[in-house]
């Protein structure tokens, strides 16, 4: 995994699965729930699964264990198997931003660099259009952020694999 510098409203994370770029697009957009680590949570209680609903217009959101949402993310592009893009619907202070141009973007393309191959890039953009204290969203290229997830998401990738060679 790699992070790549960019403008300062930018921030760029990728990753290299052994997978075809179709498997990749796949695991990532349906099997999300694996993705999104269970501690980052804006419910008052645990979540029981996320849902990323695989179409322009979709939505991404959490339900907790009592049965409460969370929509903080809205799906802008839809493109399978090459493009999807995301808004970031959360603010500095970690609540959910209901007004649209107040939120950033994600966009996770995946190119497939052979045939069992797939470079899955990342990039959160348009920080400041959170407004006051975007600054500190810049760390979400590190740590426990967006590497977390692709961790996870090569781990899924990895699980279904093992799973499908195993039958």
């Amino acid at each position: 995994m790699s992070t790549a510098p960019q403008d300062q409203t930018a921030l760029q994370v990728d990753i290299v699965v052994d997978v075809p770029v179709e498997h990749a697009f796949r695991v990532f957009t349906e099997r999300f729930d694996e993705i999104k680590p269970r501690e980052h949570n804006l419910l008052a209680v645990p979540i029981e699964r996320t849902v990323l609903e695989p179409r322009i217009g979709g939505t991404v959101y959490d339900v907790g264990t009592d049965g409460s949402r969370c929509t903080w993310a809205r799906v802008l592009a839809y493109e399978p198997p090459h493009r999807l893009v995301i808004s970031w619907d959360i603010n500095p202070r970690w609540q959910v931003e209901s007004d649209p141009d107040r939120t950033s973007e994600v966009e996770i393309r995946f190119t497939a660099e052979a045939a069992e191959r797939t470079r899955v890039v990342l990039e959160h953009r348009h920080l400041d259009r959170h407004g006051e204290g975007w600054q500190g969203f810049t760390n979400l290229g590190t740590g426990a952020g967006w590497p977390v997830y692709l961790e996870r998401f090569r781990a899924a990738t990895q699980r279904q694999t093992e799973g499908a060679s195993g039958s």
